[in-house]
């Protein structure tokens, strides 16, 4: 029985590992530019979240998100991502 391998990455926030369709993508692209990645397929440098405002919320504290794309991510990222995690609920 060979099934298809199914990706698994961590949760910057909460550190768990998760499926990769169950998480959402942060990327950096070859521009510097810092953006949400709906379809998880974007060029760049990635970092994946729960789709949990709580994990944001600890990613940014713990400054997760700069390290994991190593680059400064702006309020009003984080502003993105924490409107894009409401809208889901």
């Amino acid at each position: 029985m060979t099934g298809k391998k199914i990706p698994v990455r961590t949760c910057a926030g909460c550190g768990a590992k998760k499926d990769k369709s169950e998480l959402i993508r942060i990327v950096r692209t070859p521009e510097g530019e810092v953006l949400p990645d709906v379809s998880g397929r974007a060029n760049g440098r990635g970092v994946y979240l729960c789709r949990d405002v709580k994990c944001l919320q600890a990613a940014r504290k713990k400054k997760a998100l700069s390290r994991g794309l190593e680059t400064a991510v702006s309020e009003e990222v984080f502003g993105q991502l924490e409107k894009l995690l409401a809208d889901q609920i």
